[in-house]
């Protein structure tokens, strides 16, 4: 009952829904579930376990799925029963593994787009670090076990300390260096507490789930109270670096750009603020830096963890080593990198329509293959391409 092998699906009681259904891959061995995950055996005489996952994830499934929920409209579950109760698209067993090779091969050359678009990043990145300067980084050797200061457990990485234990440098940069702090000041925002929720003086704010890598997501702007007076201490301005503070290892020092997307924004004290002197360094190539293998191996060396929280402060992000070329140096790096992104983007967006497309077919031909039977037809609403429990 609380078991699940490979090929065996699986979905959610509460958000089955939503298209929270899947299979077990056959990298997992064996599973185990709560009473909230039913879990149904395919006969393999009848049906493909392929055709089955990806049927339960169909619009048409879907939409049926949803008229069986009962309950509270914030807790509607999907019983087992309901769920058996249901009917789908049920042609011959040779068919259902064509429709499915159809689709896993339309996946494939998806999935050889994506790579492609990697690799152009990979080498755009490439490209702008020895541009710079900078040499590969030296290799770590396989040292899964060594010894370490207590001290420097604080700021723990294994690259980081392993690398300050065999005392590896990387290749200095061939332009002049300066600290960051000494092109730009670096601040930090506003602390949330209860005097300063929204008010009279609501403003909008950024928090760290707006600061994507090299993106902002405003999907959800939250406010906060800060008084007129404070508002030049506070408000964001064209151009300005922010940098999240951390929170997990992969959030530190991760960062974009601010381009006065909303009028009078503020951002929270978990969001770094660099306000850069133009006339030296643009935001742009500040960025790139940061993001690069030596900004990112500079934030997770000084990146100070606790449990499972990791973080850095003004003052480590303030000296953190800038390779500074002239001006029209760095944009020349900049309009190469973004070149190169571009291009990357165009492989993403072809995969995307692939995904999107070979989705499409795969409905047609289920549905096409089923028009006589009563099963639902598809939605335009379809759920995504669907992914495997793991």
């Amino acid at each position: 009952m609380f078991a699940v092998y490979p090929g065996d699906i699986v979905f959610s009681k509460i958000d089955a829904r939503s298209g929270a259904i899947g299979m077990l891959p056959a990298s997992i061995p064996k599973g185990v579930v709560t009473p909230e995950f039913p879990v149904f055996v395919a006969d393999p005489a009848k049906l493909d376990g392929g055709f089955v996952q990806r049927i339960l994830r169909t619009g048409g499934f879907l939409k049926s799925l949803r008229q069986k929920a009962t309950g509270t409209s914030g807790r509607k579950r999907i019983s087992p029963e309901a769920f058996l109760d249901l009917r789908i698209p049920f042609p011959e067993l040779a068919e259902q593994q064509a429709i499915v090779a159809a689709y896993d091969a339309a996946l494939k050359d998806v999935a050889d787009k994506e790579q492609a678009a990697e690799a152009a990043e990979a080498k755009a990145m490439a490209d702008f670090e020895a541009a710079l300067g900078f040499a590969p980084p030296v290799p770590l050797p396989d040292r899964p076990i060594f010894i370490a200061s207590f001290k420097d457990l604080d700021r723990w990485t294994h690259e980081g300390v392993l690398r300050g234990v065999l005392k590896l440098t990387d290749p200095a940069p061939a332009f002049p260096v300066s600290l960051l702090g000494a092109v730009g000041k670096v601040s930090y925002g506003l602390q949330k507490y209860p005097g300063n929720r929204p008010g009279l003086h609501a403003r909008p704010y950024l928090r760290v789930a707006n600061v994507q890598r090299n993106r902002l997501d405003l999907t959800i702007i939250k406010t906060i109270n800060v008084l007129d007076d404070d508002m030049p201490k506070y408000r964001l301005e064209e151009g300005d670096l922010l940098l999240c503070e951390g929170n997990s290892a992969e959030l530190v020092g991760r960062g974009s750009i601010w381009k006065s997307e909303i009028a009078d924004c503020v951002h929270q004290n978990h969001v770094l603020r660099v306000r850069l002197d133009k006339s030296k360094v643009t935001p742009e190539f500040a960025l790139s830096v940061i993001n690069s293998s030596y900004g990112q191996a500079y934030f997770r060396i000084k990146a100070k963890q606790t449990t499972n929280l990791a973080s850095i402060n003004s003052k480590e992000v303030a000296s953190f080593p800038l390779p500074l070329p002239p001006l029209a140096a760095q944009r020349t790096m900049i309009a190469a990198l973004d070149a190169g992104y571009a291009y990357a983007a165009e492989f993403r967006a072809e995969a995307a329509a692939r995904r999107a497309k070979a989705w499409n077919e795969f409905e047609t031909a289920v549905y096409a293959a089923e028009a006589t039977t009563i099963a639902p037809a598809p939605d335009t609403k379809s759920a995504p391409p669907p992914e495997t429990v793991g």
